[in-house]
C-alpha cells in the first residue's frame, strides 16, 4: 500500500470521498489540508489586506510560513500525489514538485473528456478518469 498525498482545491468537494476511497483500499492518505474549508484562501487574503499587506508580504508572514512547512513536511514523505481536479495554481505547483522529486503523481480529471486539453499532463504517471481507475493505478 502506498502514502498517498491528495492535491486539490479547498473548494473541490470531491477531496473527502477521494481519501475516504483510497483509504478504504488500504493506504494511508493524507488530506488534512482541506479542514479549515473553501474558504480559507480569501480569509487569509482579507486579514492580509486589512493588516496593510501585499501579497509577497503575506508571504512571509507566519500563517504563510506555518502552513507551507505544514504541507510540505507531508508532500515530502508520501510516495504518490493524486491531483484531483478542478484544482488551482498551488494543486498544479504541489503535483510538479512532487513528480520532480521522483514521487509517483496521477491526476484524477473531472470530467471524462475535458473541455480544454492539457499537454503537460504528459508529466503525470497516469491520468485517471474516476475513481475506480484511480485505484487501479494506484497500487
Amino acid at each position: 500500500m502506498s502514502k498517498i498525498y491528495i492535491i486539490g482545491s479547498l473548494r473541490n468537494s470531491k477531496i473527502p470521498q477521494v481519501a475516504r476511497c483510497l483509504r478504504g483500499d488500504g493506504h494511508t492518505v493524507f488530506d488534512d489540508w482541506f479542514s479549515p474549508g473553501p474558504q480559507c484562501d480569501d480569509e487569509w487574503q482579507k486579514y492580509e489586506s486589512e493588516r496593510g499587506r501585499s501579497y509577497k508580504e503575506a508571504l512571509e508572514g507566519y500563517h504563510a510560513e506555518h502552513q507551507f512547512a505544514f504541507d510540505l513536511k507531508h508532500i515530502r514523505e508520501a510516495e504518490v500525489g493524486v491531483l484531483v481536479l478542478p484544482a488551482g495554481k498551488s494543486g498544479h505547483m504541489e503535483l510538479g514538485y512532487m513528480i520532480g522529486r521522483g514521487q509517483r503523481g496521477y491526476i484524477l480529471l473531472e470530467e471524462a473528456e475535458p473541455t480544454r486539453y492539457d499537454l503537460m499532463y504528459k508529466f503525470a504517471h497516469g491520468i485517471a478518469l474516476d475513481l475506480e481507475e484511480l485505484k487501479e493505478m494506484v497500487v
